[in-house]
């Protein structure tokens, strides 16, 4: 489905069940049903607080639905700095975040990271030259040029 019969999709079928959660949600501190200091007081008012961006499906053609890549990403992230924790020197601490940064933008790439790592190894003398051409999507040409 392209983002535009998406977005008329979500408008026609998720449209009035949004308009009738927002009412809800109201109703439930407004009406003073729900105590707005309570665990679901507090879900109501953060929900009701960032209304918006939860429910740009609804005015923007290709919004994505979850951030399951950002929390890919930060999955990662909190991986490395648990990991982190056994480096025994600065030093080593730097090594690791180089590593991590170029393996994951190799990843993001759609580039093979340990055939990208070894390329890089194979032509220090030229990575250190130009780094700019030897980036996870610019250093096949580097390869066809050398």
């Amino acid at each position: 489905m392209d983002p535009q019969a998406r977005l008329a999709f979500h408008q026609r079928d998720s449209g009035p069940i949004m308009a009738g959660l927002e009412i809800w949600l109201r109703d439930q501190i407004e009406g003073g049903k729900v105590e707005p200091n309570s665990g679901l007081g507090q879900a109501i008012t953060y929900m009701r607080k960032h209304w918006g961006p939860l429910t740009l499906f609804l005015r923007e053609p290709g919004a994505p639905l979850d951030n399951n890549a950002c929390e890919a990403v930060v999955k990662r992230a909190i991986m490395h700095r648990k990991n982190s924790l056994f480096y025994r020197s600065a030093t080593g601490a730097r090594t690791g975040d180089t590593f991590m940064s170029l393996i994951h933008s190799a990843e993001l790439n759609g580039v093979e990271p340990f055939e990208y790592l070894i390329e890089l190894l194979k032509h220090p003398g030229e990575v250190e030259r130009d780094p700019a051409k030897w980036m996870p999507w610019t250093y096949q040409a580097a390869l066809n040029s050398a």
